[in-house]
């Protein structure tokens, strides 16, 4: 989840740690930063009374000096923050309950130790002299790391390891070729890693501005924002589910290099356990891509025609390929990085809740994958606004399976286009959004046989799901942030509004579909109770609602007049039919000119001039 749409989720109390961090960080910065200075004196000293949107700005602005301030807390706060900072920053565990965080810290303990105790026996086993063996290199590291940790006694300080020492240490293992696993294991037989007081370590974090625990929900929130931070910290170019999409997309002898780049065994080792051997082992994604993928003797020509072959093979749309092997893998890196919201804007909201219902119905064992995969909690239902808040997007889905297991499932779903498989996959449900779109006013009178007419098989129980799916497509493409991760922080289980569309950081529309199979819309009364309840829910928030917006077939001239008349909320009516006129228009046009003011004039609007304005 952003972190203005965690500051709309939880309270001004559960919220306060991040803005007194914040406000601290920031306060000290601001004697020697005029830009920073001029800043927070917009909020008159008091950053807590600022709405969320100053706050993002803020942190945005702050973020080198919070990067700083953060790397050095960390540093001070022992190995069970860094156990738990890595685990709060994989992919699938931004949001999660307090109860499942501590289960996976339980797990990642159990491993690391395991792990320690059979290095233990590599390292003390020793090696025979002259021979630069796997025992040996282990043995240096575990030496000077050793030396590093407890050299401060010998001054009567505290044992540690510095910053300036952690950086030769990684130096070193990277020269000896030590994994991020082995690193990790050998540290913890040094200075062992504390198996209990998970709650204590997450509100230290949570002190330090890193994360937020709603105590109502007893879930954690780490936003975007703060994981692509930490990552930094980390050293990490690339999370997680985009090295494993690398691997996943080389080939078999590509893998077999890079195992055989760090000694590691490739005979009868299948393509699964592989990737699992090189994910584990923490290789950056600059030196999978520029060195060990590549066979020893490939040219640097060879090597970036492979790059040019890769970004190809990703779906990567790059402006420019880079002159020299090092700039292509930067672009590379870069591509991924940035590619979630592109991927997310490839479908529509209704477009990826089709493919992912679609893809569960031939495959439904992926439910059971993806909760592996992104280590998803077992007692929360899997369904796609959850997914969204985890930032996973519908290319993650699909890359979570084998090339032969896309392939299957592409023949299953009956799609018969060639090309990229994954590609043709999410862009045949691009195009059933369009189909809905074209039977838009259908869906929004109920007519099932003008709908199973024109071949739109849908059940007349799922007919106003649909269509409030489809009216948040097409303000999708008109523009529109249609905000998912905000609704499902601001839904009850009672008052559930059906669209917001975030304006500004503050600023929202609320928006509700209504369909209706004979005559007009004419609940005004029970419509005026819902929308007045999704105001109260948003301004809660700290949410500004500029307008309410009620799409329909066509209303009754009693909801008009009532909804012109309500002094308590500024509401704007729109037939679905306008609606659909305006979203033609749109297409249209080469450069077209809309603006959501068109859609706050208040009372019916006029669609066909709204149309001719675009």
């Amino acid at each position: 989840m952003k972190l203005s749409n965690v500051l709309s989720a939880v309270n001004q109390i559960e919220k306060s740690k991040f803005i007194n961090f914040l406000d601290r960080v920031c306060t000290e910065a601001s004697e020697s930063d005029k830009v920073l200075a001029k800043r927070i004196s917009n909020f008159e000293g008091q950053i807590k009374d600022a709405p969320s949107s100053e706050v993002t700005q803020l942190f945005k602005l702050a973020l080198p000096l919070l990067t700083k301030e953060v790397k050095r807390l960390l540093a001070l706060s022992g190995t069970q923050a860094s156990l738990l900072i890595n685990i709060l920053s994989r992919d699938g565990n931004c949001v999660a309950q307090v109860s499942w965080i501590e289960r996976l810290y339980a797990k990642e303990w159990k491993s690391i130790n395991d792990h320690s105790q059979k290095l233990k026996e590599i390292i003390f086993a020793g090696s025979d002299p002259g021979i630069f063996d796997e025992n040996k290199r282990l043995g240096i590291y575990y030496s000077c790391l050793k030396e590093a940790f407890h050299n401060d006694e010998n001054i009567n300080r505290e044992a540690k390891i510095t910053d300036e020492e952690r950086g030769i240490l990684n130096v070193l293992a990277h020269q000896l070729d030590v994994t991020a696993e082995d690193k990790v294991a050998i540290e913890h037989l040094i200075h062992p890693i504390e198996k209990s007081g998970v709650q204590d370590c997450l509100n230290q974090l949570r002190e330090i501005g890193l994360l937020f625990i709603s105590k109502k929900e007893q879930s954690v929130y780490v936003p975007d924002e703060i994981v692509v931070m930490l990552h930094r910290i980390q050293g990490k170019q690339l999370a997680d589910k985009h090295i494993l999409r690398i691997l996943r997309t080389l080939s078999d002898a590509e893998l077999s290099n890079i195992l055989k780049a760090h000694d590691k065994r490739i005979r009868g080792v299948d393509r699964k356990e592989k990737i699992t051997s090189i994910f584990k082992m923490g290789l950056s994604a600059t030196q999978i891509l520029s060195q060990d993928l590549h066979n020893d003797k490939a040219q640097v020509n060879e090597r970036k025609e492979r790059l040019k072959q890769l970004i190809s093979d990703l779906q990567l749309k790059l402006d420019k390929l880079g002159s020299t092997l090092e700039e292509r893998c930067e672009l590379i890196i870069q591509a991924l990085n940035t590619s979630s919201d592109r991927e997310f804007n490839v479908l529509s909201a209704t477009g990826y809740k089709a493919l992912f219902e679609t893809i569960t119905k031939h495959k439904p064992d992926i439910i059971k994958l993806l909760r592996t995969e992104f280590e998803l909690e077992d007692n929360i239902e899997i369904e796609v606004e959850r997914l969204r808040a985890l930032s996973i997007t519908p290319y993650d889905i699909l890359y979570t399976l084998t090339n032969d297991e896309v392939k299957s499932l592409k023949v299953s779903m009956d799609i018969t286009r060639r090309g990229d498989v994954r590609q043709v996959i999410v862009e045949a449900f691009a195009n059933a959004t369009d189909k809905l779109i074209e039977n838009y006013e259908a869906l929004a009178r109920r007519d099932l046989a003008m709908l199973r007419q024109q071949n739109v098989e849908i059940a007349e129980a799922d007919i106003g799901v649909k269509f409030e799916e489809v009216t948040k497509a097409i303000f999708e493409e008109l523009g529109f942030d249609v905000d998912e991760d905000l609704r499902r922080s601001i839904n009850t289980a009672k008052d559930k509004a059906d669209i917001l569309i975030s304006i500004s950081e503050d600023d929202i529309i609320i928006g509700e579909a209504k369909t209706c199979k004979n005559g007009d819309f004419a609940k005004y009364s029970t419509t005026s109770r819902q929308i007045k309840a999704y105001v109260n829910r948003c301004e809660s928030a700290g949410k500004r609602v500029s307008q309410v917006l009620i799409i329909a077939p066509t209303f009754s001239t009693d909801f008009i007049e009532s909804a012109e008349l309500d002094t308590e909320v500024n509401i704007s009516l729109l037939e679905a039919g306008g609606l659909k006129k305006i979203y033609e228009a749109f297409k249209s046009r080469r450069n077209p000119n809309f603006s959501a003011k068109l859609l706050t004039k208040g009372g019916l609007l006029k669609a066909d001039l709204i149309a001719k304005r675009i």
